[in-house]
């Protein structure tokens, strides 16, 4: 599904944001993406959806492959690929519904299936009632939903949540969480990147974690044979 192999990144200056990464995430994993601030865990999830590149060595994802993928592919990988922001990143002048429905219409597909599919996201997130709220008028954790439902509303492969808990209390984070179990069961890989020790310490999934770029925890997983998907 997803597989690092030697992954390093390096910006101007020489600075090592990625160094020497090599893991693998399977099909239906749920995985922590843990570290401290600057310990590259966004640098790394943008590696996933191909935002950014690799210095040196070699990202396959869901049967693309960085070496190779030209500009015109990462649309049609990112279908493949759900986000969720810390900072929401929420069209502000359209409501709950058209901000879920945005990203299915340029895709091309009809009205009444994006009015289906919509309806149908909103409901699992527990947002129905919310459908003609606009940002502004949601808490935060309801704005989480609203980004969390418009990153499955393609049915994603996987689910990249990019510290989805961290401007939320406790309580609302837990709810957040529980979502994303909840996505997970329905076979979606989830790779979640948290500093938030308190709230993954319970559960006994995959941690990868960080330090200044370089795996320390989590490679376990480094074992599985190289994949060479074709492109879906």
């Amino acid at each position: 599904m997803i597989q690092f192999l030697h992954v390093t990144k390096e910006y101007g200056g020489g600075f090592r944001a990625l160094d020497g990464l090599s893991f693998f995430i399977d099909k239906a994993e749920f995985v922590f993406l843990t570290g401290a601030s600057g310990a590259g865990k966004t640098t790394l999830l943008k590696h996933i959806y191909m935002e950014e590149k690799p210095s040196r060595g070699q990202v396959l994802v869901c049967g693309y492959d960085s070496r190779s993928a030209a500009h015109r592919d990462l649309p049609f990988l990112r279908r493949k690929l759900g986000i969720v922001f810390q900072d929401f990143r929420l069209l502000h002048d359209r409501n709950v519904f058209e901000n879920v429905a945005f990203s299915l219409r340029v895709t091309g597909i009809s009205e009444r299936e994006v009015k289906r599919k919509v309806f149908k996201v909103l409901a699992h997130t527990g947002l129905s009632h919310k459908c003609s709220n606009f940002p502004s008028q949601l808490s935060g954790g309801e704005q989480q939903r609203v980004c969390i439902a418009r990153a499955i509303v393609n049915e994603p492969w996987v689910l990249l949540a990019d510290e989805p808990t961290g401007n939320l209390d406790m309580a609302v984070s837990q709810e957040i969480f529980s979502l994303l179990q909840t996505i997970n069961s329905w076979g979606t890989t989830v790779i979640m990147a948290t500093h938030d020790l308190n709230l993954i310490s319970p559960y006994h999934y995959r941690t990868i974690e960080l330090s200044r770029g370089a795996l320390i925890k989590g490679a376990d997983a480094t074992l599985k044979p190289k994949f060479m998907g074709v492109k879906l």
